[in-house]
């Protein structure tokens, strides 16, 4: 079976977008184990071995995946036992919503060995600074990409084009959001996110918790003006949806999944497109004025090239800082007594293992 996973923290036109708070719900958690710690701590060792227990024990979990490296991990879910073990540092920082009652911090920083770490100080600094530097060029190039793709909607996304979507959006609502549901509510979760390694989109969490996949063709950002009319029928007739924004415009929608109808709509572009085949394919950008298009299309031909050479300039830059992070790593791992945060998992593994017992 596919995993489930997803980005919780975003790199965007704006800057790191967090979703992170929504682990800081003691009404939704019963106990969450917040790391702190530098680089090269085990922080996503310590989660993967706790992991690895849970799913020994036939408990599903849900991976958070790290936006800046896809291949570490900056939590962990078991949605069974309402727990959570979560990388607190930044640029995620998260802070107990309950203390004690839910939350309590795993403090990894006692692992490291002071003395041998002293010697090596200045590299660790210029180390640092490097990677740093990295991200302010990152989110320069991915602010003027994406209002050069604000650019773009704004030009297509006219209200007839809206009226049009919003009709497509109730025939949709009405075939498929018939059967009630439950208590619902929204869980937010990027799907998609800028890496080290390109724009990345996690289809296979789609697969693991829908059967049922509307594909939205769209190359104009039309999509969050279909959504955002379904997830509004959706949450009134009680059913659960994970919401997932656009990480190059985090205040509108690219996907959304109702996990307890199989159902998922999901944005496919040229870029990151829908790798299977759909259960129904929407060509939304055939819903665009076709004589504006052509009376802007060396508009849109120019606008386009240039926010994906800004878009390949802000991936470069993230590979970058990836390097210089791997670096600040390589220069903290011989310093980390790794026996003393495997005994750490292991312990907080029990712990959360003993809630269902509770």
């Amino acid at each position: 079976m596919p995993k489930i996973q997803y980005f919780l923290g975003g790199n965007t036109p704006s800057g790191f977008y967090s979703l992170y708070h929504q682990l800081s719900d003691p009404r939704r958690f019963r106990a969450v184990y917040i790391i702190k710690s530098g680089p090269g701590s085990g922080k996503s060792t310590l989660m993967r071995r706790v992991e690895r227990h849970a799913q020994a024990a036939g408990l599903e979990t849900e991976e958070v995946l790290c936006s800046g490296d896809p291949e570490s991990l900056d939590a962990v879910i078991i949605p069974a036992l309402g727990a959570a073990v979560v990388d607190g540092t930044a640029p995620h920082v998260l802070e107990p919503g309950c203390p004690g009652a839910v939350d309590r911090y795993i403090d990894l920083s006692g692992f490291y060995d002071r003395a041998g770490l002293q010697p090596i100080k200045e590299d660790i600094l210029a180390a640092t600074a490097e990677y740093q530097g990295h991200y302010k060029r990152v989110y320069r190039c991915l602010g003027a990409a994406g209002e050069l793709r604000r650019d773009i909607n704004e030009l297509l996304a006219v209200p007839a084009v809206q009226q049009k979507l919003a009709k497509r959006a109730a025939g949709i609502i009405g075939r498929e959001l018939k059967k009630p549901g439950g208590t619902g509510g929204a869980d937010q979760r990027f799907l998609s996110a800028v890496t080290h390694k390109g724009a990345l989109t996690l289809w296979g969490t789609v697969e693991a918790q829908a059967g049922r996949v509307y594909e939205l063709a769209d190359s104009s950002g039309l999509a969050h003006h279909l959504l955002n009319p379904i997830l509004t029928a959706g949450l009134a007739a009680g059913h659960r949806a994970v919401v997932c924004p656009d990480p190059m415009a985090p205040d509108r929608l690219a996907h959304l999944i109702f996990p307890d109808l199989s159902l998922a709509f999901v944005t496919s572009t040229p870029e990151a497109p829908w790798p299977h085949r759909a259960y129904r394919r929407l060509r939304l950008d055939a819903m665009v004025d076709a004589d504006a298009c052509r009376a802007a299309k060396p508009r849109l031909r120019f606008t386009r090239r240039v926010a994906a050479a800004l878009t390949e300039e802000a991936v470069a830059g993230l590979a970058q800082a990836k390097a210089a992070h791997d670096k600040l790593e390589r220069l903290y791992n011989p310093y980390v007594d790794f026996d003393g945060v495997m005994e750490t998992a292991d312990r907080t593994a029990d712990e959360i293992l003993a809630l269902d017992r509770l």
